[in-house]
Parts: structure tokens; C-alpha cells; sequence
């Protein structure tokens, strides 16, 4: 797999990592015995930075990380974890954001993962007049400063708080949704993101699957797979599923760019070499909920760049297409 610079930490990482959202929860169930296999076949792939979040199953994902690190301790101290705290209950909003409540969610983190120090922590997606204050920061240095976290970061729902943190003192990294359906962060952020050596980590660069182009009118989803429950933004942003596109306007547009696929690649293989086409995109975390979608997701590494033309094309359908039906933050 391909390496990157991962912003000015020091670190390089595996171009295509893994997010493990679906391994803790919201995307169906999944077997410990799966959610194991999917990290291992991961790590064989050549990934080498698992992004994850103290409330993904509350704690379960990473607990899980810290069994696979005990049953491979290869990879102990060669994956870079990438974190997140601030959604977790209890104690809740908005003691979460305290002094107290970020230390605490921090040392069980820690735990959980079992290691000494966290790679990165990153605010998850807090509330924007929370990060304006600026308190949070200052916890979050503190904690640099005694060695539990190595750097931090913020994962963030729109590019005004991006724009906010990546000139914030002390931001490493900044985690976004970016996809052929969201191309906002092209113009807004990265040439700062990139002139200020802050990392990028690019979540849902399928779009929840709908850029899989496997999707269908009508189809369901399981009561606890957030895509049944948040397909309208009843539980949280509405942005952090489907791209922020209703459902099923969503399977139109996947089914109208099934055309714009190169011979000998598939959508999903398009979507993400898409996305690793862009210099200022540190890492992109696809999810997985099985050895071969992890398998497939880390061989986007060894695929050749999309080329101008196409990207063009592409840019063109967002904008005429695309843009004008994202809803939420953006």
C-alpha cells in the first residue's frame, strides 16, 4: 500500500485505512469473531491507521482493538489509532466537554485500547459554539503536554468549522466527509489544510454505501443500522448518512454515474481512488464489516489515478447534479 505524510505529526500512514464504526455498532450486527477478522485482514492489506470512537458500541470498538493488538502485537505500535471522544454517555452533553469529562473519556479510552498514549484524540463532531470557546482546546493541550495523547484533532460536520479548527493552535488533524458526493472541501479547505500541514482523514467516502452502486429503490436496512434510523437525520446529522442526500435520490445519481466507470473498475473502486487522487487527503477510512470489503477497500492503493478528463467530468456532475440535494451541515 502507498504511505502518506500524516500532516506534521511525524507519522506516515497506509493510504487507505479503516474506520470502525461498523465494528462497534449502527450498521447492523457484527460478530466479535467477524469485527476481529475484518481488523486482521485489514492489517494484512497494508493498513496501518484505524480510526475509531469511544461511543462506536459504547467503547466496543475499541475494546475489540485492543484484543486484536493482544492477539497480533506485530501491529502494536505500527497502526496509528485515531480516536474520538465527546458523544459519549455518561456523563453526556455538555459535561463532555469539561476538564474532567474529556480526562475521563481519555483514561478509558486508553484502557480500553490498551496502550500507554493515544495516537490522536479528535473532538467528535461537538457543538460549534463549544469549539468557539475555546476551552476544549486547552484540555486537549494539557493532556499533549502529560503524554496521554500524542496529538489531537477534530472531526468535524462542516467546512466553517473546518475552516475554524485547521487555523486553530494546536489542531494535527481534521477528519471530514468528502466523496464524489460532497466535493465541497476541495475549494474550501485543503490548499489551507495542506499550507498549515494538518492532516486530512476522509470519512464516508462511499457515501454509507450508496456509492457502492449496488443500492435499490426501496430497499431496508436493519433496525439498528443508523441508514434506517438517521436516513432523514432523526438521531443525529443528517450529512452523516447518504452524504446528506435523500435516500432515494441518492440510488438515482449512483445509478446515473454507474456510467462514468472506467473499464475493469468497479463504482466503489472508483469512489475511492477518486478520493485518493487529491494530495491534500491524508488518509481516507472507509468502513468494513468483513475481511473481503477490507480486503477491497485497501487494494484502492494500487490503483491508477482517475486522470483530468475524468475528474472534470465528474466535478460537473456534482455541481449540475448533486450539490443542490445535500442536506445538514456543509
Amino acid at each position: 500500500m502507498n504511505i502518506r505524510s500524516f500532516g506534521r505529526t511525524g507519522r506516515s500512514v497506509g493510504e487507505v485505512g479503516l474506520g470502525t464504526w461498523q465494528l462497534g455498532a449502527g450498521w447492523g450486527d457484527v460478530s466479535e469473531e467477524a469485527a476481529l477478522a475484518t481488523l486482521r485482514a485489514a492489517w494484512k492489506a497494508g493498513t496501518t491507521l484505524f480510526d475509531t470512537a469511544d461511543v462506536y458500541g459504547m467503547g466496543r470498538a475499541e475494546t475489540l482493538i485492543g484484543k486484536f493488538f493482544t492477539e497480533t502485537p506485530a501491529a502494536r505500535g505500527k497502526i496509528y489509532i485515531a480516536t474520538k471522544l465527546g458523544r459519549f454517555s455518561p456523563p453526556g452533553w455538555p459535561e463532555n466537554f469539561s476538564r474532567d469529562g474529556i480526562r475521563t473519556h481519555t483514561e478509558a479510552s486508553l484502557r480500553r485500547l490498551g496502550v500507554e498514549a493515544l495516537d490522536l484524540t479528535q473532538l467528535h463532531c461537538v457543538p460549534f459554539a463549544v469549539l468557539k470557546q475555546g476551552e476544549v482546546f486547552e484540555h486537549l493541550r494539557e493532556l499533549k503536554r502529560e503524554g496521554k495523547i500524542r496529538d489531537f484533532g477534530v472531526s468535524v460536520e462542516s467546512m466553517e468549522e473546518a475552516d475554524f479548527c485547521v487555523r486553530t493552535a494546536g489542531v494535527a488533524a481534521l477528519q471530514i466527509i468528502f466523496s464524489i458526493f460532497r466535493q465541497k472541501p476541495i475549494h474550501t479547505l485543503f490548499a489551507e489544510a495542506k499550507a498549515r500541514q494538518v492532516a486530512l482523514l476522509v470519512r464516508l467516502p462511499l457515501a454509507s454505501g450508496l456509492l457502492g452502486g449496488k443500492m435499490t429503490q426501496g430497499m431496508t436496512f436493519p433496525a439498528n443500522d443508523h441508514r434506517n434510523f438517521n436516513c432523514d437525520g432523526q438521531q443525529f446529522n443528517v450529512g452523516e448518512t447518504f452524504a446528506g442526500l435523500p435516500f432515494e435520490k441518492g440510488v438515482e445519481l449512483a445509478a446515473a454515474l454507474k456510467t462514468f466507470v472506467p473499464a475493469g473498475m468497479s463504482m466503489s473502486e472508483l469512489a475511492l481512488r477518486w478520493c485518493l487522487d487529491f494530495d491534500a487527503v491524508s488518509v481516507i477510512i472507509p468502513g468494513a464489516r468483513n475481511q473481503e470489503q477490507a480486503r477491497a477497500n485497501a487494494r484502492a492503493s494500487s490503483l491508477t489515478p482517475l486522470g483530468s478528463a475524468l475528474h472534470a467530468r465528474l466535478a460537473e456532475f456534482y455541481a449540475r447534479e448533486v450539490a443542490a440535494h445535500i442536506r445538514g451541515p456543509y
